[in-house]
């Protein structure tokens, strides 16, 4: 894949191919080595990959594969508000309610009435909201097992159906 067959948007997103093969067959070749690879330059030299240069490149493809454009940024890399809320997934005005409400450091840079978040606050709150998310899932499928209504017999719904269809005739 060249720099003319695939398209960086400015803030450094990488699109996936339109054709998926190139990826494709490099995707498996990568689920096929699970050792680290090397880089081949065009004259031969070769100079092997830092295994965790290898696994972002194993999950840049993975990602590409599922026509998912990817950015790689450095963890110190200073956020817009729109972009950190982008990256969450939620509304600007929703990310500025939880800076406000201290939920999410930020700073203002002198001069300047724009917020800035640090990529890593981001990632970090992320990881803590997925976190709690799946903490009370947990807990809202134990106390369904708890009361008896995770799984109940398949006569309870045969019953239920029943008194449904008498009620309507």
């Amino acid at each position: 894949m060249t720099s003319t067959n695939r398209e960086i948007l400015r803030n450094g997103t990488v699109l996936p191919p339109e054709d998926l093969r190139e990826l494709l067959d490099l995707s498996r070749f990568l689920e096929q080595h699970t050792e680290t690879a090397a880089l081949l330059g065009p004259d031969g030299e070769q100079i092997p990959l830092p295994a965790e240069v290898y696994e972002v490149l194993v999950q840049v493809v993975g990602a590409m594969r599922k026509r998912r454009a990817v950015t790689i940024a450095p963890v110190e890399q200073r956020l817009t508000t729109q972009r950190a809320a982008d990256l969450l997934g939620i509304s600007r005005p929703t990310l500025i309610e939880l800076l406000e409400a201290g939920k999410l450091p930020c700073d203002k840079p002198s001069g300047s009435r724009h917020r800035r978040l640090l990529l890593s606050d981001v990632l970090e709150y992320q990881q803590r909201r997925r976190a709690e998310r799946s903490g009370v899932l947990d807990q809202l499928v134990s106390d369904a097992e708890d009361d008896g209504l995770y799984d109940p017999p398949p006569e309870d719904y045969l019953q239920a159906i029943r008194e449904a269809r008498s009620a309507r005739s």
